[in-house]
């Protein structure tokens, strides 16, 4: 599976490669996302370059010896504004909603200026047309020529004026042979306005019947792509809303507790070990551990649980959530970039900025299709010129406008990112964390669900219900030295079983010489007394014979316990039953896996009498019981041989081998750090029905993003025939360019449209 780090440190222990990160500016469609990831991949050293034009950034992988500054000169040679992101930078997104911002402020007024301009052009020539009578009394008052040179006049301001950007970006890409959106728009209005300049102050260098003047197509294509631009950017703005409200629950102040005083300091100044004030109804503002003090705490942005977690004097709170009741006192353990907030805002982030495998495709097709678009609207010029009626060089001229406008790949570049910020966002307000932008991918074509039983299926907290002794032995010596070695151990089963014994008052004694056997048991020395404490697996390994239990335990696995054995000295003593219980959703979370289709293995290292009775218990469908940590990864292979693509679902560290060689690693995010960083999707709630959840926003995402390129292509293959002129000969239709350029601004504003309709999926369970 394709790991990436978000990091500007080298990747690997021995520091051979490097993730580097850059903000990229200046990007508008999808043939500059090509132009900007083959300037990156130009630079020597370079392993990987890949550009996301919706969260505008590059992720570039390279060896550690790459100075991030020479790929910002690359970026810039190539045409746009780049910066390499550090340690001590900005949030992307907070950098990016900083440019967006300031991109809308100044398209808004740019927009408006040009507006004004246009609409008078608009009025003296295109009123001409549609208004009956309107061309005599222009010609009777200021005169027909007098109209041109204001419309001139008007134009030029808006050109170059509102209009240079495109020029200023355009011409000089044009230059460089990699020809982009501003190139089209430039070419176009260019020529319109320079047609008309020729018309207007040269008429006699133009046949007679050719004399006319398009100014306000030239105006008209500034203004409504500036438009477009406009609308464009405010609905990019929204994409990113999950991760301004996640921003937003970063507070700016803490009360720290100064000599028994709170006092409040920026939240920038508070290190591990402080202690905090937090109020009723006040935000809690670091990660921290409650120290004094009862209270509710709404964590539903952070873990997507709706009701308020109960929290007292040892629990656990993260910084961003909200105390509802009761005053707390916390003491900070984690600050900064080291916060659950901070760490779900990066995990974000890089779901956003990352590809999915159909962008390769789209990538593929963009790179050549704007010179392909000025080839196509040459040969429509040249061929209207030669074999079109009259005016043959102004309707060529209109027709040759019309292409190179209508076919800017704007909706080409947006489609599938635009999806996966909306879709990664919706999913971090529920709880779902997606590592990895392509999981979003790969989990949609899961068949698979295999499942790790402790901790996932279960709570994760067994309890000791059985203990069976032989007749000759004390029950309660044996439980005290069964929980004497148990208690070196941080096993969950281990914990059930010290428990019970502090439960009945016994003592634990002092224990030596103690052994962890991965997958079997534990061992160690008591009062002189060598024990062994394990599953069957353990006993067999130290040839005790365990028949005489056989019937109680056959018993209590078909009840869906956990049989143990302990033998003192080498010979059989009890036989333990731990059970550890269901969780109340799981029954709910593995009908929903169901009728998305969906199969459903356990894989599990109890015996193979217990996992079954769970499973029959849960409706699912394969059992894999009895496996050692190492077999979890060969049991996941085995199933990928056979079925395809696997998603695992795991909490535990012996789960992160697991959750790494899967297609899609999903963990539980109440499980262990080591089991979180191996997989690609992190389930903040400790509930299975995540899942469902998680796999239900990769089918909404993906199908939204098919409808987008659908959309996308569809637009340019059906429009730029037609404005060639394709219906012409038959029902005289020609597309005029100002139609064009507001269909094209409307193909960027639908994909976006349709991608925004993501933040209202609600998938059940």
């Amino acid at each position: 599976m394709n790991r990436q780090a978000n990091s500007t440190v080298p990747a690997d222990s021995q520091g051979n490669t490097a993730e580097i990160d850059l903000t990229v500016s200046g990007m508008t469609c999808a043939s500059c996302v090509g132009r900007v990831e083959h300037a990156l991949i130009q630079v020597h050293g370079i392993h990987r370059a890949q550009v996301n034009l919706a969260t505008e950034r590059a992720h570039v992988q390279a060896d550690a010896s790459v100075d991030p500054q020479e790929l910002v000169r690359a970026i810039q040679r190539a045409g746009y504004d780049a910066q390499a992101l550090t340690q001590d930078s900005p949030s992307p997104s907070q950098d990016l909603m900083a440019r967006q911002q300031h991109e809308q402020a100044l398209l808004s007024r740019q927009f408006w200026r040009a507006f004004v301009f246009t609409l008078p052009v608009f009025v003296l020539e295109m009123g001409s047309h549609l208004i009956p009578g309107m061309h005599h009394v222009i010609a009777r008052t200021i005169g027909l020529q007098t109209s041109w040179l204001i419309q001139c006049l008007l134009t030029t301001l808006v050109l170059f004026g509102p209009g240079f950007r495109f020029f200023k970006a355009g011409v000089p890409a044009l230059v460089r042979g990699g020809p982009d959106m501003n190139s089209l728009v430039a070419l176009g209005a260019a020529a319109a306005y320079t047609y008309s300049l020729v018309a207007t102050f040269a008429p006699s260098w133009l046949p007679p019947d050719t004399v006319h003047v398009y100014y306000e197509a030239a105006a008209v294509i500034v203004t409504l792509i500036l438009l477009g631009r406009l609308l464009e950017s405010r609905a990019r703005g929204r994409t990113s809303q999950a991760i301004t409200r996640l921003l937003g629950l970063q507070a700016p102040t803490a009360r720290v507790i100064i000599d028994g005083v709170p006092v409040e300091r920026d939240v920038s100044s508070v290190t591990t070990d402080d202690l905090i004030q937090v109020l009723p109804g006040a935000r809690i503002p670091l990660d921290g551990n409650v120290v004094e003090g009862q209270g509710h705490v709404d964590e539903s942005m952070i873990s997507g649980e709706p009701l308020p977690v109960h929290k007292g004097p040892g629990d656990r709170v993260i910084g961003g959530t909200v105390n509802q009741l009761g005053e707390l006192r916390v003491q900070v353990t984690h600050t900064g970039k080291d916060t659950v907030l901070a760490q779900i805002i990066r995990m974000v982030e890089h779901a956003q900025a990352g590809k999915l495998p159909i962008q390769a495709v789209v990538d593929r097709i963009t790179r050549w299709f704007v010179p392909a678009v000025m080839l196509a609207a040459l040969v429509t010029f040249v061929v209207w010129l030669l074999v079109g009626p009259q005016p043959a060089l102004t309707l060529a001229l209109v027709n040759g406008v019309a292409v190179l406008i209508i076919a800017c790949p704007c909706a080409m570049g947006l489609a599938t990112p635009t999806s996966i910020m909306v879709g990664t966002g919706r999913a971090a307000q529920m709880g779902i964390l997606f590592r990895q932008g392509q999981a979003l991918q790969q989990l949609k074509d899961t068949r698979i669900v295999a499942v790790d039983k402790t901790g996932t299926l279960t709570l994760g907290r067994p309890e000791l219900t059985d203990l069976h002794v032989l007749p000759e032995l004390n029950e309660s010596d044996v439980l005290e030295l069964i929980a004497s070695v148990e208690s070196r151990s941080e096993h969950p089963v281990a914990q059930a079983i010290v428990r019970q014994a502090q439960q009945r008052g016994l003592i634990l004694q002092t224990v030596r010489m103690f052994t962890s056997v991965t997958g079997l048991g534990v061992r160690g020395l008591v009062n002189g007394k060598r024990l062994d404490i394990g599953a069957d697996r353990m006993m067999h390994q130290i040839k005790v014979d365990c028949s005489v239990f056989n019937d109680q335990a056959h018993a209590l696995a078909a009840q869906g316990k956990t049989p143990m054995y302990a033998a003192i000295d080498g010979r059989l003593a009890a036989l333990l039953a731990v059970s550890d219980p269901i969780k109340p959703g799981t029954p709910a979370a593995l009908k929903a896996l169901h009728d998305q289709g969906l199969k459903i293995v356990m894989i599990t290292g109890d015996n193979a009498i217990t996992a079954n009775a769970i499973a029959e218990r849960l409706g699912i469908d394969q059992v894999i019981a009895e496996v050692m940590p190492d077999g979890k990864v060969k049991a996941v292979q085995a199933l990928q041989n056979e079925f395809g693509t696997v998603a695992f679902v795991g909490d535990g560290i012996n789960d992160a081998p697991a959750l790494a060689t899967a297609d899609v690693g999903l963990a539980i995010g109440t499980g262990t750090d080591i089991a979180i960083e191996a997989a690609d999707v992190v389930l903040m709630r400790g509930d299975l029905g995540a899942v469902s959840r998680a796999i239900g926003i990769s089918r909404a995402t993906l199908r939204n993003i098919h409808q987008n390129l659908f959309w996308a292509f569809a637009y340019n293959t059906a429009l730029i025939p037609l404005a060639a002129g394709l219906l012409y000969p038959f029902n005289g239709t020609l597309l005029s360019p100002v139609f064009a350029a507001g269909a094209m601004a409307m193909s960027s504003i639908f994909v976006l449209g349709n991608a925004l309709r993501l933040r209202r999926i609600n998938p059940a369970l």
